[in-house]
């Protein structure tokens, strides 16, 4: 019985509820048009002025010179200590010529070792590893000293002059490796293909991209030219 007047106060509550919000012109009445402010506001165009007054940037700049003050410690870290005729440390370049000779002549001995057994399975010789360190060693210095010369600063000025080094030297490279692996023997190949492989493959990593290009198209149309074969 009480759950049955429960229920019953309840609707009526609900009906009174209805009837209040009907009167009062409140209840929500859904719809799809919209009145003439309503379009306005939608085509309206965004305000592309830029910021009014000071920006979040510049208000925490101005805060930062606020603190430095307190503080000049700190605010010596963001000029440039570097001593006068030093490269900074997060220059584009930070080991220097040196670091990069001995970066590039260890890779340049790895990549003339690698040639030198590829070359040996090639043509199915038992590999000499006594030889073929021996080589690598003897190669080692000599890649150390080139690529130091072409890397200290004099050399970099003149980026045009050293694009066009690398560029005849791989492209000579190239087609001697193309001939020689087509005419000469395979004794010939075994101790020539190595070096000039390596000298090969560095020229045209430090050339710039155009310049690698027009290494690589004067290679093939070499190759193509003459009918020989890669191998």
């Amino acid at each position: 019985m009480a759950g049955s007047n429960r229920k019953e106060r309840r609707a009526a509550a609900k009906k009174d509820a209805k009837s209040s919000a009907k009167s009062s012109g409140t209840e929500f009445q859904p719809s799809t048009e919209i009145d003439e402010a309503g379009v306005d506001f939608l085509l309206k165009h965004p305000d592309r002025s830029g910021p009014k007054g000071k920006t979040l940037f510049e208000l925490a700049e101005e805060r930062q010179r606020e603190l430095n003050k307190g503080n000049p410690a700190k605010a010596n870290l963001d000029e440039d200590n570097t001593p006068p005729g030093e490269r900074p440390f997060n220059d584009e370049d930070p080991i220097g010529p040196f670091g990069n000779a001995i970066l590039y002549s260890v890779s340049l001995a790895t990549l003339h070792l690698t040639l030198d057994v590829v070359v040996y399975s090639q043509y199915r010789e038992d590999v000499i590893w006594s030889e073929i360190l021996q080589r690598a060693g003897k190669v080692l210095p000599i890649f150390f000293v080139v690529v130091y010369l072409l890397r200290v600063e004099i050399s970099m000025r003149f980026p045009t002059i050293r694009n066009l080094f690398f560029l005849v030297v791989s492209i000579a490279a190239g087609c001697y490796m193309i001939y020689s692996g087509n005419v000469n023997g395979y004794f010939y190949i075994m101790k020539t293909a190595p070096p000039i492989g390596a000298l090969w493959v560095w020229s045209v990593v430090e050339m710039n991209l155009y310049y690698a290009l027009v290494s690589v198209v004067a290679v093939v149309g070499y190759l193509w030219w003459n009918k020989f074969e890669a191998f």
